[in-house]
């Protein structure tokens, strides 16, 4: 469907300063799922870590789960859970 993007929360697990939360990004590959590993920006200086796909919505700009225009991009996926 034409205006549909993919957004993932993914938790850091290997971060103590963020442990057990998760953070919405948009991710360019629909093929993602739950449990894949991601590599995205994380925090003010958008350090890139790796990070586990915790959940996955496919929705307009206008129904994002965090406001769309502060929302950051996933780099790559590391591996597709089979």
């Amino acid at each position: 469907m034409e205006g549909l993007k993919c957004f993932v929360a993914v938790e850091f697990p290997d971060d103590p300063n963020v442990e057990g939360l998760t953070y919405w990004y948009l991710c360019p590959d629909v093929s993602v799922g739950v449990g894949d590993e991601v590599i995205a920006p994380l925090g003010r200086h958008n350090r890139t870590q790796k990070g586990i796909v915790r959940r996955r919505l496919i929705a307009t700009e206008q129904n994002s789960p965090f406001p769309y225009h502060l929302i950051k991009s996933i780099e790559k996926v590391l591996k597709i859970k089979e």
